[in-house]
């Protein structure tokens, strides 16, 4: 176990499985002293069991992004539990391969409201105590789509198109007051959500990949780690990409 994330309280939502699973278990063995939230209660219970197991300190909380109070529960329960908050890692999402005459007005709502509206709920009430800690550190996770656009994912574009410049603009607004605010833009990552995906497509993408391998979870948390630890305490506002150079520049 490392001690880059020593005397952090780590707030990691969609930590269930995939990107946020690899998150949790890393700054838990970083040192972090983690809670991992999620709307898998079954899921998100295992994951913390399996941290305490190899001598991490983790709690899990289930947690609806796109509730204010829910979000605000899960704040007052890890101030009650750890006494503060030092980090955000604004993860949970949902993508829907619809383009723009398929989406629905209701699959609209649902993903925005999870991948947008969530990270800026989570910044919102967490940000209080991450300025307290005089340290505080938030990563909101976007996608390669954030920054480019496709011929579907017509609102998974616009989600996190949004919190790309979201980020931005909570960067400059926090910056002079203690809490640091960056963004990662992940390409094709193997987690759950490939579960469903042809082999002849997962090779068509991997071929598509200048690296020629699709991204793992634990490469996108250990870029999380950097910004979370403080040795990015010069580091807000900026975006990583992490796709295996697919997008160049």
């Amino acid at each position: 176990m490392g001690n880059r994330l020593k005397g952090k309280i780590a707030i990691i939502t969609g930590a269930a499985s995939g990107i946020g699973a690899a998150h949790a278990r890393l700054f838990a063995d970083e040192g972090a002293k983690v809670v991992a939230t999620d709307i898998d209660t079954p899921r998100g219970e295992a994951l913390v069991r399996r941290i305490c197991d190899e001598g991490g300190d983790a709690i899990f909380l289930q947690h609806d992004v796109t509730s204010e109070s829910s979000w605000q529960s899960v704040v007052d329960a890890t101030v009650q539990i750890y006494g503060g908050i030092t980090t955000l890692v604004n993860n949970a999402g949902i993508n829907q391969m619809n383009g723009v005459e398929e989406e629905t007005l209701e699959g609209w709502h649902r993903l925005i409201a999870i991948d947008q509206t969530g990270p800026w709920l989570g910044m919102k009430a967490a940000m209080p105590h991450l300025r307290a800690s005089g340290n505080g550190a938030i990563v909101n996770m976007s996608s390669t789509l954030g920054m480019m656009g496709t011929v579907t994912c017509i609102a998974f574009h616009a989600a996190k198109g949004a919190v790309r410049v979201m980020s931005k603009a909570a960067a400059i607004e926090y910056a002079d007051q203690g809490v640091r605010v960056n963004s990662i833009y992940p390409g094709m990552t193997d987690t759950p959500a490939l579960d469903g995906m042809l082999p002849e497509e997962r090779e068509m993408i991997r071929t598509s990949i200048p690296m020629k391998r699709i991204g793992r979870p634990e490469e996108i948390a250990h870029c999380s780690l950097f910004l979370c630890s403080d040795d990015a305490s010069y580091v807000t506002g900026a975006e990583i990409v992490v796709d295996g150079g697919l997008r160049p520049g």
